[in-house]
C-alpha cells in the first residue's frame, strides 16, 4: 500500500534560518547526518535511528525536519518512513550536506 507523502516547503522556499534551527538540535542533526551518508537516499523507518528519546519526542523532531524542508515523511498508517531531500538541499544550500558528513563521528550523536 503506498503511503501518504507529508510534504514540507517547496525547494525554492527553503529558509536558511529554519534549516539552521532544525540542525541546532543534536538529535535532529544526528538523523540528518545518518541520512546524508546514505548515498542511495533510501527511505528509512523513523524507529531505525536508535534515538534515546520517547516516541512523542521523535515525532516532534521529524516534524521539525520536515517543516524545514530537509526530509520527506511518508505515512503508511501504522508506521512512517523518512527520506532525505538531497537534490533540493544541494540546489538551495550547496555544500551543507558535505559539512554534515564531514562532522567527526559521534559529534552529532545524542548524549
Amino acid at each position: 500500500m503506498p503511503g501518504k507523502n507529508l510534504a514540507g516547503p517547496k525547494a525554492d522556499a527553503l529558509d536558511l534560518g529554519a534549516v539552521f534551527r532544525a540542525l541546532a538540535d543534536e538529535h535532529r542533526r544526528s538523523v540528518l547526518t545518518q541520512l546524508a551518508t546514505d548515498r542511495g537516499d533510501n527511505e528509512r523507518g523513523c524507529n531505525s535511528f536508535d534515538l534515546p528519546i520517547s516516541k512523542q519526542t521523535q515525532t516532534h523532531h521529524f516534524r521539525v525536519l520536515r517543516e524545514a524542508g530537509l526530509i520527506d515523511e511518508i505515512d503508511y498508517g501504522n508506521r512512517k518512513g523518512v527520506r532525505l531531500r538531497r537534490a533540493d538541499i544541494e540546489k538551495r544550500f550547496p555544500g551543507l550536506l558535505a559539512l554534515l558528513e564531514a562532522e567527526p563521528p559521534g559529534a552529532a550523536a545524542p548524549r
